[in-house]
């Protein structure tokens, strides 16, 4: 077994040897130069493979831009009641469901209140009270006619029937709000008092409710024919976005679908939170596709004036300055400072440091970036802009 093993060692030794024998020996791949620095501009060797990759397009007289803008659907809170109970009680039937239709004065719920009772109790007792300061007065009048008391005995007696017409006053108008006259009942009865639809409902028989629980609302009615749409917006939309201005709601969960939508009202301060300006807009809904809550975007055209337009993508924030890579010749690049005027989500406008017809690339520039700080440290260039 031992020769046998020496055996296949020698022939496996001497195959090897043959066959590297006959192999050619493997040539070395001549390094790719690089890019080099020429004063302030980054020059790739001709036929560079990553010319290829940097992609780019002339900068254009600026033209309207599409603005996008983020926005929220919300209820139209000029035709919305959120119903509160001002009394407390147990709810002792609920009459409506959500997403049914109502009219004004409907009865949404019915509950049993012994608060509500003591208030109609106090209602007829006021209207008692009155009846007896009015023959009081009927009689002190009689009286003082015949001569038998002074004056100042009516003088009280109508000072008495002006109070308890007072306090009979202040008892209906409690009860009268919630449809009830002098009968205690107990029976207090929940109404809406705009037309809608039902669209939340946080109440169910045998529920005790609380009028100090203000959290959430019994029933909310609203008319979701015509929403509210909450705009984020910035500085520069206020020349375009006022009242009555129109704009487009995209809805992205509606396949992109567009709606028409008119703008109300333009807060008169910015969120401290968010750093924009709400602007409210108004939008027909007749066939109901809308939902409170859906995000969507509002688009408009912003008109421009002057300046150059150039793609978003070629425009970048290093530090605090906005930069551009320029192309001044065939694989010669370097970047150049700009300033932003207007912002797109697809193309932008810059008021200064570009010209028309000047070259700028619009992909891989964050490789060019990177390419041109490597290049100037190597040459020792002080204050190269870091990607």
């Amino acid at each position: 077994m031992i020769i046998h093993s020496r055996s296949f060692l020698y022939t496996l030794l001497l195959a090897t040897l043959v066959v590297g024998g006959c192999s050619e020996p493997v040539r070395p791949t001549p390094a790719l130069a690089g890019p080099v620095i020429q004063g302030d501009l980054l020059q790739y060797p001709p036929e560079h493979p990553q010319i290829a990759l940097l992609t780019t397009t002339a900068a254009v007289v600026a033209s309207d831009i599409p603005v996008d803008l983020p926005a929220r659907i919300v209820w139209n809170e000029d035709r919305t009641q959120r119903v509160f109970s001002a009394f407390a009680g147990r709810v002792s039937n609920v009459d409506v469901a959500v997403g049914q239709s109502v009219v004004k004065g409907q009865a949404l719920a019915h509950l049993s209140s012994p608060e509500f009772g003591a208030a109609q109790a106090e209602t007829s007792l006021a209207q008692t009270n009155l009846s007896l300061a009015t023959q009081v007065l009927d009689r002190q009048q009689s009286l003082f006619d015949v001569g038998v008391v002074a004056r100042k005995d009516v003088e009280q007696a109508a000072a008495e029937k002006a109070r308890a017409q007072a306090e009979l006053k202040r008892a209906q108008a409690k009860t009268d709000l919630y449809g009830s006259k002098n009968t205690a009942h107990q029976q207090l009865v929940l109404r809406s008092d705009v037309p809608g639809v039902v669209v939340e409902r946080n109440i169910t028989p045998g529920q005790e409710v609380r009028p100090d629980n203000t959290s959430q609302a019994l029933f909310v009615i609203s008319d979701p024919s015509k929403l509210w749409v909450q705009i984020d917006a910035q500085t520069p939309d206020m020349i375009d976005l006022k009242p009555r201005a129109q704009v487009q709601l995209v809805v992205p969960s509606l396949s992109e679908q567009s709606f028409n939508a008119t703008v109300l009202a333009v807060a008169d301060q910015i969120d401290p939170i968010s750093r924009s300006i709400k602007v409210r807009a108004l939008v027909d809904n007749p066939s109901r596709l809308l939902k409170s809550e859906m995000l969507a975007r509002v688009r408009y055209t912003r008109k421009i004036t002057q300046g150059v337009q150039v793609p978003a993508s070629a425009v970048f924030l290093i530090g605090k300055q906005h930069i551009v890579f320029v192309q001044t010749a065939k694989g010669v690049y370097g970047s150049r400072q700009v300033t932003l005027s207007q912002e797109g989500p697809v193309n932008v406008v810059l008021s200064e440091g570009l010209k028309t017809g000047e070259e700028v690339v619009i992909a891989n520039g964050l490789l060019l970036a990177r390419e041109l700080r490597i290049a100037k440290e190597s040459m020792g260039v002080t204050g190269a802009s870091k990607p």
